[in-house]
């Protein structure tokens, strides 16, 4: 993969930023099977995502940024992760944590931070985890000092700066603060070795005394914590970012098997077709399968419209009005996984046995969508959904929900 500028244009709309990703997508797409195989940390492909001006998307123009939605961003992860899943993952979570402080924070923390992460292009990574124990955060006079380990920090061996999350010793505080990446006492260890999402550089992280001033402590206010309900609306956020590259990861698979069926695969000999494109069967598992994800990227695309609506008046968000939006996230995650694990799984009955050859490279969608929809049961997703069905049951707002 080439990792010379290929933009001399700026995008001025959503539909030209969709298709700017898209354009990146295809760049992805030439050597995406080979770089899986190699699991080499991912410098060119977020070059690449900078160099196509996807990584400030939400930034604000005032400073360089696109100043698009994030109906917008989820379609440019989705995009990307047709492509590669690793990278769309990536994306996706940069999105979140560069919107962290929008989240958490006071109006000028996010407005400073956005500002000089959008004319720097910083890309986000994150060390926060919460089945881990709490990262421990202690006060040394104007700083704070965060001392702990994480299991997962997806993103960081290539970030510029990181998400931290700890509690403050002796009490139940949780506090977040953004960080370079290249911080004293900050290791990224090179321990990722899953089956699939592999140049997500989701490995462990030491954190040994990181300091941060209070002043960046996001949504303080002389030492103290302003909390909002929009501060909850993290959870359903990521969980949409989840579901929309788990259907970008099941678009690419149907469109690379599409074009194996096309130009690789026989006919059964039994069959009765000269061409393999024209086998019943064939057309119907393709025809199946493409109605679903349509059907699933369709409910993604309302979903998130509803979401920008919480997004963008932040101070009316209701406890009411974030547990329904999450209830739909829930619906989106729960059909999206299953969209995502049924076709990146049904491909090969109609690419037919050669196309597991390992150099097509086709059992990566598949181990992509099964290692990450593991993030979470999404049988609880289901359950979110349930309970408000029968019992009108908004979900409590947790690190899950």
């Amino acid at each position: 993969m080439s990792t010379a500028t290929r933009w001399t244009t700026t995008p001025a709309t959503a539909e030209e930023w969709i298709a700017r990703a898209a354009e990146a997508a295809a760049v992805l797409a030439t050597d995406a099977a080979a770089r899986d195989k190699a699991g080499a940390t991912p410098h060119a492909e977020v070059r690449l995502l900078k160099d196509a001006g996807l990584v400030t998307l939400l930034g604000p123009t005032e400073h360089g940024g696109a100043g698009q939605d994030w109906p917008t961003a989820y379609r440019a992860v989705r995009e990307i992760a047709k492509a590669d899943g690793s990278i769309g993952q990536l994306l996706g979570y940069h999105y979140l944590w560069f919107w962290a402080a929008r989240l958490v924070g006071t109006r000028e923390q996010w407005q400073r931070l956005e500002a000089e992460a959008t004319r720097e292009a910083w890309f986000f990574g994150g060390a926060v985890n919460p089945r881990d124990h709490d990262v421990t955060v202690t006060e040394d006079g104007d700083d704070l000092v965060f001392t702990g380990a994480k299991t997962f920090s997806t993103g960081s061996r290539v970030s510029d700066v990181t998400v931290l999350e700890g509690v403050l010793d002796g009490t139940e505080l949780h506090v977040f603060a953004v960080v370079p990446s290249a911080s004293r006492g900050l290791t990224f260890h090179d321990d990722w070795d899953n089956i699939g999402q592999r140049l997500t550089e989701s490995g462990s992280v030491t954190i040994d005394a990181v300091r941060a001033p209070w002043t960046d402590a996001l949504g303080y206010v002389g030492k103290e914590f302003r909390p909002r309900t929009y501060n909850t609306l993290n959870v359903p956020t990521i969980q949409l970012v989840f579901a929309n590259f788990y259907l970008g990861i099941a678009a690419g698979a149907l469109e690379t098997a599409a074009t194996y069926t096309r130009t690789k695969s026989r006919s059964w000999l039994h069959g009765g077709h000269d061409r393999a494109v024209d086998e019943p069967y064939v057309i119907d598992v393709y025809g199946d399968l493409t109605a679903k994800l349509w059907a699933a990227e369709a409910l993604a695309d309302a979903v998130a419209l509803e979401g920008q609506r919480l997004h963008d008046d932040p101070d009316a968000v209701t406890p009411e009005t974030r547990g329904a939006f999450e209830v739909r996230v829930a619906a989106v995650k729960a059909r999206a996984t299953d969209v995502a694990l049924e076709a990146t799984n049904r491909i090969f009955e109609v690419t037919g046995a050669r196309a597991t050859a390992a150099s097509e490279g086709l059992d990566r969608f598949w181990r992509n969508v099964r290692t990450h929809t593991l993030h979470d049961p999404v049988a609880y997703k289901r359950r979110e959904v349930g309970r408000w069905v029968l019992d009108a049951e908004l979900p409590e707002p947790t690190w899950y929900s």
